[in-house]
């Protein structure tokens, strides 16, 4: 790969960290333009001599020898799954959409826990899905569904990672709520909704 500078009129200016200045980048046969910038004068001294690409315009990114989606892994953040027992039930507005005694409990650095339970376990005949796709950095990129019972919807409250990074291959295919928007109970013992 070969970074190439734009002219030297393609610049732009930000309040803190000084003038950037744009590059091109180019692979092979393939050309991005105004992929890449740098602050040569910035009064920020960490970023002098640094190099930032968009991290959308570039074909892949790698930590070491791994692939990395999204965005690169922050060395203070950690996700825990563990297989459980607990007794988890969702509902909301009066309907239950999910039971189970086998949910995967994810922990995730600064996150609400979240619970991942088997379909089986999940009215799915209560969730439409939805055209909504995310992605993470740790567990890859998730599908989502809405709540559709008779005249009450409620948009993306469940999602899905049918094929997650393979540290997080625990999750696969199962299906977790926003406990911020549906009433959980684990143990049966109501939960309070975060706030996030």
């Amino acid at each position: 790969m070969t970074v190439r500078p734009l002219q030297i009129d393609r610049t732009e200016r930000s309040s803190t960290r000084g003038e950037a200045r744009y590059f091109n980048v180019r692979s092979g046969n393939r050309f991005v333009e105004n992929a890449a910038w740098h602050y040569p004068q910035s009064p920020i001294f960490e970023i002098l001599g640094h190099v930032r690409f968009e991290w959308d315009r570039m074909d892949s990114w790698f930590e070491e020898e791994e692939e990395v989606f999204v965005h690169p892994h922050d060395p203070y953040k950690r996700i825990d799954l563990l297989h459980s027992f607990r007794h988890i039930e969702v509902s909301l507005d009066g309907v239950k959409l999910a039971d189970t005694r086998r949910p995967t409990i994810l922990y995730e650095t600064g996150a609400p826990i979240r619970y991942y339970l088997p379909k089986l376990d999940v009215r799915m005949d209560l969730l439409e899905p939805t055209d909504h796709r995310t992605g993470c950095a740790y567990k890859g990129f998730a599908r989502y569904w809405s709540q559709n019972v008779g005249n009450i919807k409620r948009e993306n409250i469940a999602w899905s990672y049918a094929m997650p990074i393979a540290d997080c291959a625990k999750i696969a295919g199962l299906v977790a709520f926003y406990n911020e928007q549906v009433d959980l109970a684990v143990d049966s013992v109501s939960q309070e909704r975060p706030l996030v």
